[in-house]
């Protein structure tokens, strides 16, 4: 091979590797241009501290959240499912404060606020949405502020109008969001 022909045959394995880089580059950012999509999970336990169940969080690249909740043990029919202002549980659910609302919507616009989680007669109950009213990487509307958030589940289903919390009823469930 001339010195000519290895010039091109060596300029075209750059430009390749370089376009199959940038193509790489391009395709691995999920989340809000972190690169990876960005992940967290709640253990939801009962009053009695009893797991009856996990949520899932994903953002996604648009910055959607993709809310995975399963449960069991729960009483059949419709319960009111939100995130919370503050990380905890205990000593009792009332610790994880009123619905996460960091831009002071009404009720039924709150960050907080899910679709009502259907429980069938077996006790099961799943509840898949998404949200773009929250996110899990950093900003204003972060799951992940300075006291975190929780996930309650209710003894009633929302009615998504009366103020401030939609007359759900008590706290029977209740986890702590996590990142990972």
């Amino acid at each position: 091979m001339n010195r000519k022909t290895h010039r091109r045959v060596f300029a075209g394995v750059a430009v390749t590797a370089a376009t199959a880089l940038a193509i790489v580059a391009l395709g691995s950012g999920t989340a809000a241009g972190s690169g990876t999509a960005q992940h967290a999970s709640a253990e939801i336990v009962d009053a009695l501290g009893n797991r009856i169940g996990t949520a899932k969080f994903t953002e996604d690249a648009t910055g959607v959240v993709h809310v995975n909740v399963k449960v069991s043990g729960l009483s059949a029919g419709l319960h009111g499912i939100h995130i919370h202002a503050v990380g905890t549980c205990s000593p009792t659910f009332g610790a994880a404060g009123s619905h996460y609302n960091p831009t002071g919507a009404p009720h039924g616009a709150h960050s907080g606020d899910l679709p009502n989680l259907i429980v069938n007669n077996a006790g099961q109950g799943r509840l898949n949405t998404t949200t773009d009213h929250v996110n899990l990487s950093d900003g204003p509307i972060s799951v992940f502020d300075v006291d975190g958030s929780a996930i309650i589940i209710h003894a009633n289903p929302d009615d998504f109008v009366t103020q401030p919390t939609g007359n759900s009823g008590g706290r029977v469930a209740c986890g702590v969001i996590v990142a990972g």
